[in-house]
């Protein structure tokens, strides 16, 4: 890696590149295509690259801009797409036996936007089997791992697309997240990941999971990164029965100040160290960017939330329920198609009641009123994203059978937006993490304080050593 490597400059950095003329949308695709070649046969980011076709997307880019066609600041920047959003005329498979070969007709809405925006698609990115299987082994495809040790897992199930950002082998890669599927991946891999408001981006074209709780968000190198993307991909989508009719702000204005006076934030505390206690290195990185942010004027309290587990037992009957419902056909016909985590996981939500299900989405709204409630008097709360850093490949249970709960899934319940980005690395060299989380509809406030941050910090200068 060198200062002028193209494959380390920001979607932003990028953009005013190839704005002014002074980057080749082509040659930028090139340098990530051989990136890839270089790197990817470790990483296993992805399971399907497009080198054809993202070299014809990148000519074709090239002529509108010097044409004088300019689309914004996603024009001629080469992405990657989690491997369970459609893309027309390619195959988008699920990370699964039972969908190979299966090629939409149509592009996910998300798709659809970021090419109108100009988006360049190098490929598809590795994901655990239908966003719920694990870091597993028996799937068609290798694990995706993480770009700053090979022998530690990256999380998912967006992990080819935490993996690829942070190596460099795409410029920004989209996600999803049912309980953390955006930001895990981010936390471990180093990077910025965004589960905005439930409503504010669609989902339609995109293997669903849980359809009360499912997410579709950006993985970037930075905030203002993530910020841009949000820009292009936000607003009401009516093959979305869930998309929200709301107003679609300027996000990247949002981030023109780095004075936080006036912000109130609230610390969860007890969600980090009495519900699921955050490591040592996880704390103490939490506790210096508080300073940090304290030091740009921000107001900071203590915060009480529900009990962690509260919200993690609720959540998870629902994805379980709603997973097995989107599953049962396939799963009575083909179980021995499915991966062991996948299948185990899913065919969990045939064990759910009616009664208990109801009951769940009653405890929902109860958890939503609660943490309303308790944000009362602040613009957003901190904690960090996840207790550990990356454990090796594969080492997962702690993690899937409650013993180390994350601090993510509370708010695909919730619904709110919540960012989580690098804050510091421990002693081996592995990322710690920070997440922000605001009020509905009210990403920009979690972006600027995200932002601000990054720009009184050095750790977005420090890029995996490949």
């Amino acid at each position: 890696m060198t200062a002028s490597d193209p494959c380390f400059l920001t979607v932003a950095e990028a953009a005013a590149l190839i704005a002014a003329k002074r980057l080749s949308p082509v040659e930028l695709t090139r340098a990530y295509l051989d990136r890839i070649e270089r790197f990817d046969g470790t990483l296993h980011a992805y399971v399907r690259v497009l080198p054809h076709e993202a070299l014809a997307a990148a000519h074709a880019a090239e002529a509108e801009i010097a044409a004088g066609h300019y689309r914004g600041p996603l024009h001629g920047i080469p992405i990657g797409l989690k491997d369970i959003y459609d893309t027309a005329a390619v195959p988008t498979e699920g990370g699964s036996k039972l969908c190979l070969g299966r090629v939409p007709a149509a592009d996910a809405t998300t798709t659809r936007l970021l090419k109108l925006a100009g988006a360049i698609l190098l490929g598809k990115l590795t994901t655990w089997e239908f966003a719920i299987g694990g870091t597993a082994f028996d799937t068609p495809f290798p694990p995706a791992r993480n770009p700053w040790n090979p022998e530690r897992d990256p999380a998912g199930s967006s992990s080819g697309s935490g993996a690829a950002v942070a190596a460099g082998l795409c410029a920004m890669a989209m996600g999803s997240d049912t309980g953390g599927s955006i930001r895990w991946p981010a936390a471990w891999c180093g990077i910025v990941g965004l589960k905005q408001t439930y409503g504010r981006v669609s989902r339609a074209g995109i293997m669903p999971l849980s359809f009360s709780l499912d997410h579709a968000g950006p993985l970037t190198w930075t905030v203002e990164d993530a910020a841009i993307v949000l820009q292009a991909i936000a607003g009401h989508d009516p093959r979305d029965p869930a998309s929200a009719h709301r107003p679609v702000p300027d996000y990247r204005a949002a981030l023109a100040s780095s004075d936080l006076k006036g912000v109130r934030l609230g610390i969860a505390r007890a969600m980090f160290e009495r519900d699921c206690s955050a490591s040592g290195a996880m704390g103490k990185a939490f506790e210096a960017a508080v300073e940090v942010l304290r030091g740009l004027g921000a107001a900071i309290a203590e915060i009480e939330l529900p009990p962690l587990a509260l919200y993690n037992a609720t959540a998870s009957l629902i994805t379980r329920s709603e997973g097995f419902a989107i599953h049962e056909k396939t799963l009575r016909e083909r179980p021995q198609d499915y991966g062991a985590l996948a299948r185990d996981r899913l065919t969990i939500g045939a064990y759910v009641r009616a009664s208990d299900m109801v009951q769940a989405m009653r405890r929902r709204l109860m958890l939503i009123e609660a943490t309303e409630a308790a944000m009362a008097g602040f613009d957003a709360i901190l904690l960090p994203t996840c207790p550990d850093p990356a454990p090796i490949l594969g080492e997962l249970a702690p993690y899937f059978d409650n013993r180390r709960p994350m601090y993510m899934r509370p708010f695909n319940l919730t619904g709110q937006p919540a960012l989580s980005l690098c804050n510091g690395f421990d002693d081996t060299g592995l990322p710690l993490s920070l997440q922000i989380v605001g009020r509905h509809f009210d990403e920009t406030t979690a972006l600027r304080i995200g932002h601000a941050y990054e720009r009184a910090t050095t750790w977005r200068e420090r890029r995996p050593g490949l």
